[in-house]
């Protein structure tokens, strides 16, 4: 899946955010902005996530630069979709991402937050 939103011509282009399959384990990329433009699209990765049935879902952020409280309470209400056991991996999410999960939602288990 592969979605960038341009702006009007003469414009700062829209924000953009692009995802693609994970090559070896289950999950995907994610590169740019999560922000209201760009929601459809992360709302249709999360839930994909909570449909796909796996044990463990990873999302590789590092290349993504803003995640929006919004985004961030997707992220959060997806997590809390997922049957007991099943967990997402956030692998190195922006900061931002970090400090706002563990400032509004701090009790969620079934994400992870890898920096590796």
């Amino acid at each position: 899946m592969d979605t960038r939103h341009q702006g009007p011509s003469g414009c700062a282009p829209a924000p953009a955010l692009t995802v693609s399959p994970l090559t070896g384990r289950r999950g995907v990329r994610a590169a740019g902005e999560i922000v209201l433009a760009t929601r459809v699209v992360w709302e249709r990765v999360l839930d994909e996530a909570v449909d796909e049935g796996e044990d463990v879902y990873y999302l590789e952020l590092s290349e993504v630069t803003f995640v929006d409280v919004a985004g961030a309470g997707a992220l959060a209400t997806a997590a809390e979709r997922l049957p007991d056991g099943r967990r997402l991996v956030l692998d190195r999410p922006p900061p931002a991402l970090r400090r706002t999960l563990e400032l509004l939602w701090p009790d969620l288990p079934a994400v992870e937050v890898s920096m590796s």
